[in-house]
Protein backbone atom coordinates (compact mmCIF):
# COMPACT_ATOMS: atom_id res chain seq x y z
CA UNK A 1 0.00 0.00 0.00
CA UNK A 2 1.54 3.31 -1.41
CA UNK A 3 0.68 6.72 -0.09
CA UNK A 4 -0.06 9.01 -2.78
CA UNK A 5 0.48 12.43 -1.15
CA UNK A 6 -1.33 14.10 -3.62
CA UNK A 7 -3.85 11.67 -5.01
CA UNK A 8 -6.33 12.78 -2.66
CA UNK A 9 -6.59 16.96 -2.50
CA UNK A 10 -10.14 16.91 -0.71
CA UNK A 11 -8.62 14.60 1.98
CA UNK A 12 -5.43 16.40 2.20
CA UNK A 13 -7.51 19.58 2.89
CA UNK A 14 -10.16 18.18 5.18
CA UNK A 15 -8.23 15.33 7.18
CA UNK A 16 -6.02 15.68 10.07
CA UNK A 17 -2.59 15.21 8.44
CA UNK A 18 0.12 13.58 10.23
CA UNK A 19 4.35 13.35 10.42
CA UNK A 20 5.86 10.15 11.05
CA UNK A 21 9.28 10.41 12.95
CA UNK A 22 11.78 7.98 12.62
CA UNK A 23 14.68 7.54 15.60
CA UNK A 24 16.97 4.30 14.41
CA UNK A 25 19.52 3.62 16.84
CA UNK A 26 22.27 0.78 16.63
CA UNK A 27 19.92 -1.52 18.78
CA UNK A 28 16.45 0.59 18.71
CA UNK A 29 14.25 2.61 16.60
CA UNK A 30 11.70 4.92 18.10
CA UNK A 31 8.68 6.07 16.10
CA UNK A 32 5.95 8.62 16.47
CA UNK A 33 2.90 9.88 14.91
CA UNK A 34 2.41 13.70 15.03
CA UNK A 35 -1.24 15.24 14.31
CA UNK A 36 -0.47 18.49 12.47
CA UNK A 37 -1.77 21.45 14.39
CA UNK A 38 -0.29 24.42 16.70
CA UNK A 39 0.56 22.60 18.94
CA UNK A 40 1.79 19.53 17.16
CA UNK A 41 -0.04 16.48 18.56
CA UNK A 42 1.08 13.22 19.40
CA UNK A 43 -1.22 10.40 18.50
CA UNK A 44 1.13 7.10 18.83
CA UNK A 45 4.37 6.17 19.77
CA UNK A 46 6.73 3.06 20.32
CA UNK A 47 9.81 1.52 19.85
CA UNK A 48 11.48 -1.67 18.92
CA UNK A 49 14.20 -2.82 21.54
CA UNK A 50 17.18 -5.24 21.36
CA UNK A 51 17.55 -5.44 17.94
CA UNK A 52 20.35 -8.02 16.74
CA UNK A 53 19.58 -9.75 20.03
CA UNK A 54 17.71 -11.92 21.90
CA UNK A 55 14.28 -10.69 23.36
CA UNK A 56 13.46 -7.68 20.75
CA UNK A 57 9.87 -6.86 21.13
CA UNK A 58 7.89 -4.01 20.27
CA UNK A 59 6.18 -1.16 22.40
CA UNK A 60 3.98 1.50 22.06
CA UNK A 61 0.82 3.78 23.00
CA UNK A 62 -1.76 4.52 21.06
CA UNK A 63 -3.87 7.56 22.29
CA UNK A 64 -6.39 7.38 20.09
CA UNK A 65 -7.72 4.26 20.05
CA UNK A 66 -6.32 4.33 24.54
CA UNK A 67 -3.96 1.17 23.69
CA UNK A 68 -0.66 0.26 24.66
CA UNK A 69 1.09 -3.11 24.50
CA UNK A 70 4.48 -4.99 24.13
CA UNK A 71 4.83 -7.99 22.45
CA UNK A 72 7.92 -10.09 21.12
CA UNK A 73 8.91 -9.12 17.47
CA UNK A 74 10.58 -11.27 15.15
CA UNK A 75 13.29 -9.77 12.82
CA UNK A 76 16.31 -11.48 11.34
CA UNK A 77 18.61 -8.58 10.13
CA UNK A 78 18.40 -4.55 9.90
CA UNK A 79 16.75 -4.88 6.74
CA UNK A 80 14.31 -7.32 7.53
CA UNK A 81 13.48 -5.34 11.22
CA UNK A 82 12.58 -2.30 8.84
CA UNK A 83 10.72 -3.61 6.57
CA UNK A 84 8.51 -5.30 9.40
CA UNK A 85 7.98 -2.08 11.49
CA UNK A 86 6.36 -0.74 7.90
CA UNK A 87 4.12 -3.56 8.13
CA UNK A 88 3.14 -3.05 11.65
CA UNK A 89 2.69 0.93 11.03
CA UNK A 90 0.65 0.34 7.90
CA UNK A 91 -2.41 -1.49 9.97
CA UNK A 92 -1.91 1.71 12.81
CA UNK A 93 -4.65 4.59 12.94
CA UNK A 94 -3.57 7.54 11.25
CA UNK A 95 -1.13 5.94 9.16
CA UNK A 96 -2.95 6.29 5.94
CA UNK A 97 -2.75 10.05 6.68
CA UNK A 98 0.82 10.48 7.33
CA UNK A 99 2.40 13.05 4.34
CA UNK A 100 5.86 12.76 5.22
CA UNK A 101 8.34 10.98 7.32
CA UNK A 102 11.27 12.91 9.43
CA UNK A 103 14.41 10.76 10.30
CA UNK A 104 17.09 11.31 12.29
CA UNK A 105 20.28 11.08 10.63
CA UNK A 106 23.15 10.81 13.57
CA UNK A 107 26.44 12.41 11.09
CA UNK A 108 25.66 15.12 8.93
CA UNK A 109 28.99 16.33 8.17
CA UNK A 110 28.54 19.75 7.11
CA UNK A 111 25.10 19.82 6.71
CA UNK A 112 23.34 22.88 9.28
CA UNK A 113 19.39 22.12 8.72
CA UNK A 114 17.36 19.54 7.50
CA UNK A 115 16.74 18.77 4.19
CA UNK A 116 14.98 16.35 2.19
CA UNK A 117 16.19 13.36 0.70
CA UNK A 118 17.56 12.40 -2.31
CA UNK A 119 19.73 9.42 -4.21
CA UNK A 120 22.38 12.58 -3.94
CA UNK A 121 22.45 12.63 -0.09
CA UNK A 122 21.81 8.85 0.75
CA UNK A 123 24.92 8.65 -2.06
CA UNK A 124 26.90 11.16 0.20
CA UNK A 125 25.56 9.13 3.66
CA UNK A 126 26.99 6.16 2.04
CA UNK A 127 30.02 7.79 1.67
CA UNK A 128 30.35 8.80 5.23
CA UNK A 129 29.54 5.40 6.87
CA UNK A 130 33.11 5.11 8.38
CA UNK A 131 32.21 8.39 10.34
CA UNK A 132 29.86 6.64 12.22
CA UNK A 133 29.37 2.74 11.76
CA UNK A 134 27.10 2.32 14.55
CA UNK A 135 24.30 4.46 13.61
CA UNK A 136 24.78 5.37 9.56
CA UNK A 137 24.02 2.01 7.93
CA UNK A 138 20.72 1.52 9.78
CA UNK A 139 19.34 4.83 9.19
CA UNK A 140 20.55 4.34 5.65
CA UNK A 141 18.06 1.67 5.61
CA UNK A 142 15.18 2.69 7.30
CA UNK A 143 15.03 5.83 5.02
CA UNK A 144 15.44 3.36 1.65
CA UNK A 145 12.75 0.54 3.09
CA UNK A 146 10.51 3.79 3.41
CA UNK A 147 11.77 4.36 -0.39
CA UNK A 148 10.95 1.42 -1.90
CA UNK A 149 7.34 1.05 0.00
CA UNK A 150 6.25 4.75 -0.31
CA UNK A 151 8.09 6.06 -2.99
CA UNK A 152 6.29 9.12 -3.23
CA UNK A 153 5.86 10.09 0.49
CA UNK A 154 8.90 12.84 0.99
CA UNK A 155 11.43 11.94 4.14
CA UNK A 156 13.12 14.69 5.58
CA UNK A 157 17.19 13.89 7.18
CA UNK A 158 17.11 16.11 10.71
CA UNK A 159 21.00 15.54 11.50
CA UNK A 160 21.87 15.33 14.92
CA UNK A 161 25.46 17.30 14.08
CA UNK A 162 23.97 20.03 12.83
CA UNK A 163 22.63 22.12 16.09
CA UNK A 164 26.98 22.23 16.88
CA UNK A 165 27.92 23.83 13.21
CA UNK A 166 27.83 26.79 14.37
CA UNK A 167 31.07 25.92 17.20
CA UNK A 168 33.88 28.30 16.93
CA UNK A 169 36.51 26.70 14.60
CA UNK A 170 39.38 26.27 17.44
CA UNK A 171 36.63 24.37 19.11
CA UNK A 172 36.30 21.75 16.19
CA UNK A 173 39.85 21.33 15.36
CA UNK A 174 41.84 18.29 16.64
CA UNK A 175 45.13 18.70 17.36
CA UNK A 176 46.57 16.40 14.75
CA UNK A 177 48.49 16.82 11.34
CA UNK A 178 46.27 19.88 8.99
CA UNK A 179 45.57 17.45 5.99
CA UNK A 180 43.07 15.33 8.30
CA UNK A 181 40.85 18.46 8.73
CA UNK A 182 40.83 18.62 5.47
CA UNK A 183 39.17 15.22 5.27
CA UNK A 184 36.58 16.69 7.34
CA UNK A 185 37.86 14.86 10.61
CA UNK A 186 37.55 17.07 13.13
CA UNK A 187 34.81 17.37 16.10
CA UNK A 188 31.10 17.54 15.41
CA UNK A 189 29.45 17.16 18.24
CA UNK A 190 26.08 15.24 18.53
CA UNK A 191 22.54 15.18 20.33
CA UNK A 192 22.06 18.15 18.11
CA UNK A 193 18.53 17.14 18.11
CA UNK A 194 17.90 17.35 21.59
CA UNK A 195 19.75 20.49 22.32
CA UNK A 196 17.81 22.53 19.91
CA UNK A 197 14.93 21.04 21.32
CA UNK A 198 16.01 21.99 24.65
CA UNK A 199 16.80 25.18 23.67
CA UNK A 200 13.31 26.09 22.30
CA UNK A 201 11.64 24.63 25.65
CA UNK A 202 14.49 27.26 27.45
CA UNK A 203 12.72 29.44 25.98
CA UNK A 204 9.51 28.69 26.28
CA UNK A 205 9.48 28.53 30.00
CA UNK A 206 12.17 31.32 30.97
CA UNK A 207 11.90 33.69 28.61
CA UNK A 208 14.57 34.95 25.30
CA UNK A 209 16.57 36.64 28.18
CA UNK A 210 17.37 33.03 29.61
CA UNK A 211 18.01 30.97 26.32
CA UNK A 212 21.03 33.66 24.87
CA UNK A 213 22.43 33.95 28.01
CA UNK A 214 24.87 31.36 28.99
CA UNK A 215 23.73 27.69 29.13
CA UNK A 216 25.36 24.14 30.06
CA UNK A 217 22.73 21.41 28.84
CA UNK A 218 23.72 18.10 30.33
CA UNK A 219 22.12 15.13 27.91
CA UNK A 220 22.73 12.39 30.58
CA UNK A 221 21.73 8.85 29.19
CA UNK A 222 23.06 6.15 27.61
CA UNK A 223 24.74 8.15 25.46
CA UNK A 224 25.79 11.34 27.11
CA UNK A 225 27.33 14.62 26.36
CA UNK A 226 27.17 18.35 27.39
CA UNK A 227 27.34 21.27 25.06
CA UNK A 228 27.95 24.86 26.34
CA UNK A 229 25.94 27.55 24.49
CA UNK A 230 25.59 31.13 24.51
CA UNK A 231 23.35 33.42 22.34
CA UNK A 232 21.81 29.95 21.40
CA UNK A 233 24.66 29.05 19.46
CA UNK A 234 26.94 26.09 20.25
CA UNK A 235 30.54 27.06 21.60
CA UNK A 236 31.64 23.50 22.43
CA UNK A 237 30.37 20.05 23.19
CA UNK A 238 31.94 17.12 24.57
CA UNK A 239 31.49 14.73 21.70
CA UNK A 240 33.52 14.74 19.02
CA UNK A 241 34.21 12.97 15.52
CA UNK A 242 32.31 10.28 16.64
CA UNK A 243 29.84 9.53 19.51
CA UNK A 244 32.51 7.27 21.57
CA UNK A 245 34.19 10.54 22.85
CA UNK A 246 34.10 13.22 25.54
CA UNK A 247 31.58 11.74 29.03
CA UNK A 248 32.06 8.09 30.04
CA UNK A 249 28.31 6.76 29.00
CA UNK A 250 26.72 2.93 29.29
CA UNK A 251 28.66 1.20 27.52
CA UNK A 252 31.40 3.87 25.84
CA UNK A 253 34.09 5.12 27.03
CA UNK A 254 34.48 9.00 26.60
CA UNK A 255 37.69 10.62 26.33
CA UNK A 256 40.50 7.76 26.59
CA UNK A 257 44.65 7.91 26.16
CA UNK A 258 45.04 7.64 22.49
CA UNK A 259 48.23 5.65 23.34
CA UNK A 260 45.57 2.84 24.66
CA UNK A 261 45.70 2.05 20.82
CA UNK A 262 48.77 1.10 20.35
CA UNK A 263 49.91 -0.16 24.08
CA UNK A 264 46.48 -2.87 23.52
CA UNK A 265 47.81 -3.24 20.15
CA UNK A 266 51.27 -4.58 21.37
CA UNK A 267 49.99 -6.29 24.94
CA UNK A 268 46.71 -8.15 23.78
CA UNK A 269 47.32 -7.91 19.79
CA UNK A 270 44.08 -6.10 19.80
CA UNK A 271 42.42 -5.18 16.25
CA UNK A 272 41.24 -2.09 15.33
CA UNK A 273 37.44 -3.66 15.35
CA UNK A 274 37.71 -5.54 18.54
CA UNK A 275 39.02 -1.75 20.22
CA UNK A 276 36.09 -0.19 18.41
CA UNK A 277 33.88 -2.59 19.93
CA UNK A 278 35.55 -2.22 23.84
CA UNK A 279 35.22 1.63 23.48
CA UNK A 280 31.59 1.46 22.09
CA UNK A 281 30.00 -1.45 23.93
CA UNK A 282 32.23 -3.06 26.78
CA UNK A 283 33.63 0.67 28.87
CA UNK A 284 31.69 3.11 30.43
CA UNK A 285 29.28 2.29 33.40
CA UNK A 286 29.14 -1.28 31.79
CA UNK A 287 33.32 -1.61 32.22
CA UNK A 288 33.43 -0.23 35.74
CA UNK A 289 30.97 -1.56 37.26
CA UNK A 290 31.23 -4.96 35.23
CA UNK A 291 27.45 -5.98 36.25
CA UNK A 292 25.24 -3.17 34.41
CA UNK A 293 25.34 -0.18 31.86
CA UNK A 294 21.98 1.02 33.47
CA UNK A 295 22.44 3.65 36.22
CA UNK A 296 19.65 2.63 37.96
CA UNK A 297 21.10 -1.01 38.82
CA UNK A 298 24.11 0.58 40.01
CA UNK A 299 22.71 3.19 42.21
CA UNK A 300 20.61 0.06 43.42
CA UNK A 301 24.03 -1.88 44.09
CA UNK A 302 26.39 0.58 45.33
CA UNK A 303 26.03 0.64 49.17
CA UNK A 304 27.01 -3.54 48.53
CA UNK A 305 29.50 -3.54 45.42
CA UNK A 306 32.37 -1.01 45.02
CA UNK A 307 32.20 -1.55 41.65
CA UNK A 308 29.18 0.19 41.00
CA UNK A 309 30.05 2.66 43.16
CA UNK A 310 32.85 3.30 41.53
CA UNK A 311 30.98 3.54 38.29
CA UNK A 312 28.35 6.16 39.20
CA UNK A 313 31.59 8.79 41.02
CA UNK A 314 33.50 8.25 38.07
CA UNK A 315 30.50 9.53 35.50
CA UNK A 316 29.70 12.23 38.50
CA UNK A 317 33.09 13.28 38.33
CA UNK A 318 33.79 13.75 34.94
CA UNK A 319 30.47 15.64 34.28
CA UNK A 320 31.47 17.88 36.91
CA UNK A 321 34.44 18.46 35.32
CA UNK A 322 33.07 19.38 31.79
CA UNK A 323 30.25 21.88 33.65
CA UNK A 324 33.39 23.59 35.05
CA UNK A 325 35.54 23.52 31.83
CA UNK A 326 32.52 24.52 29.88
CA UNK A 327 31.41 27.48 31.85
CA UNK A 328 34.95 28.65 31.25
CA UNK A 329 34.56 28.44 27.67
CA UNK A 330 30.95 30.52 28.51
CA UNK A 331 32.68 33.46 30.84
CA UNK A 332 30.37 32.35 33.28
CA UNK A 333 26.86 30.52 33.64
CA UNK A 334 23.75 31.47 33.83
CA UNK A 335 21.68 28.11 33.33
CA UNK A 336 22.46 24.10 33.53
CA UNK A 337 19.78 21.84 32.47
CA UNK A 338 19.80 18.55 32.90
CA UNK A 339 18.00 16.07 30.50
CA UNK A 340 17.95 12.70 28.63
CA UNK A 341 17.00 9.26 30.81
CA UNK A 342 19.48 9.79 33.82
CA UNK A 343 19.62 13.67 33.75
CA UNK A 344 15.71 13.67 34.07
CA UNK A 345 15.40 10.61 36.62
CA UNK A 346 18.37 10.29 39.07
CA UNK A 347 18.12 13.01 41.68
CA UNK A 348 21.48 11.23 43.50
CA UNK A 349 23.11 11.93 40.29
CA UNK A 350 21.94 15.50 39.46
CA UNK A 351 23.07 15.86 43.32
CA UNK A 352 26.16 14.73 43.29
CA UNK A 353 27.30 16.17 40.11
CA UNK A 354 25.89 19.25 41.48
CA UNK A 355 28.06 18.82 45.19
CA UNK A 356 30.83 21.58 45.29
CA UNK A 357 30.16 23.81 42.29
CA UNK A 358 28.72 26.57 44.96
CA UNK A 359 32.11 28.23 43.61
CA UNK A 360 30.33 28.81 40.78
CA UNK A 361 26.96 29.68 41.86
CA UNK A 362 25.17 26.62 41.69
CA UNK A 363 22.61 25.94 45.15
CA UNK A 364 20.73 22.75 44.91
CA UNK A 365 17.59 22.63 46.74
CA UNK A 366 17.47 18.97 47.70
CA UNK A 367 13.85 18.43 48.09
CA UNK A 368 12.82 20.04 44.90
CA UNK A 369 15.53 17.87 43.10
CA UNK A 370 14.18 14.77 44.63
CA UNK A 371 10.39 15.75 43.28
CA UNK A 372 11.94 16.64 40.07
CA UNK A 373 10.66 19.81 39.59
CA UNK A 374 11.45 22.29 36.57
CA UNK A 375 13.81 24.30 38.82
CA UNK A 376 15.62 22.00 41.11
CA UNK A 377 17.98 25.26 42.19
CA UNK A 378 17.27 26.95 45.02
CA UNK A 379 16.07 30.72 44.94
CA UNK A 380 19.20 32.22 46.13
CA UNK A 381 21.44 30.52 43.53
CA UNK A 382 23.07 32.76 40.87
CA UNK A 383 22.74 30.12 38.44
CA UNK A 384 19.12 28.43 37.74
CA UNK A 385 19.86 24.68 37.44
CA UNK A 386 16.31 23.15 35.46
CA UNK A 387 15.23 19.83 34.37
CA UNK A 388 13.84 19.65 31.19
CA UNK A 389 12.34 16.12 29.31
CA UNK A 390 13.56 16.04 26.26
CA UNK A 391 12.06 15.59 22.97
CA UNK A 392 13.72 14.16 19.77
CA UNK A 393 11.00 12.96 18.45
CA UNK A 394 8.92 15.91 18.44
CA UNK A 395 12.01 18.08 17.12
CA UNK A 396 11.96 16.07 14.22
CA UNK A 397 8.25 16.72 14.12
CA UNK A 398 8.85 20.48 14.20
CA UNK A 399 11.98 19.86 11.34
CA UNK A 400 9.41 18.34 9.05
CA UNK A 401 7.40 21.38 9.08
CA UNK A 402 9.71 23.32 8.82
CA UNK A 403 10.96 22.24 5.58
CA UNK A 404 7.99 21.22 4.07
CA UNK A 405 6.36 24.27 5.13
CA UNK A 406 2.96 22.04 6.87
CA UNK A 407 2.63 24.80 9.52
CA UNK A 408 4.02 28.78 9.19
CA UNK A 409 3.66 28.76 12.74
CA UNK A 410 6.69 26.70 13.56
CA UNK A 411 9.71 28.51 14.10
CA UNK A 412 13.08 28.32 12.09
CA UNK A 413 15.07 25.23 13.20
Amino acid sequence: MAIDSGSDEQACMTDPVHILTINGGSSSIKFALYQIGEPLVRTLHGKIDRIGLPGTSLEFNDSIRNQQDISSFVASDPKSVANSLIDWLEGQHGFTLVRAVGHRVVHGMKHTEPVITTQELLDELYHIVPYDPEHLPREIELIEAFRQRHPKLPQVACFDTAFHQAMPRVAKLLPIPRRYDAQGVQRYGFHGLSCAYLMQELERLAGAQAANGRVILAHLGNGASLAAVRDGRSMDTTMGLTPAAGLMMSTRSGDIDPGLVSFLARSEQMTAEQFDRMINRESGLLGISETSSDMRDLLARETQDIRAAEAVALFCYQTKKWIGAYAAVLGGLDTLVFAGGIGENAPPVRSRICAGLDFLGIELDELRNAEHTQVISTDTSRITVRVIRTDEELMIARSVCYVLGFDASIKEI
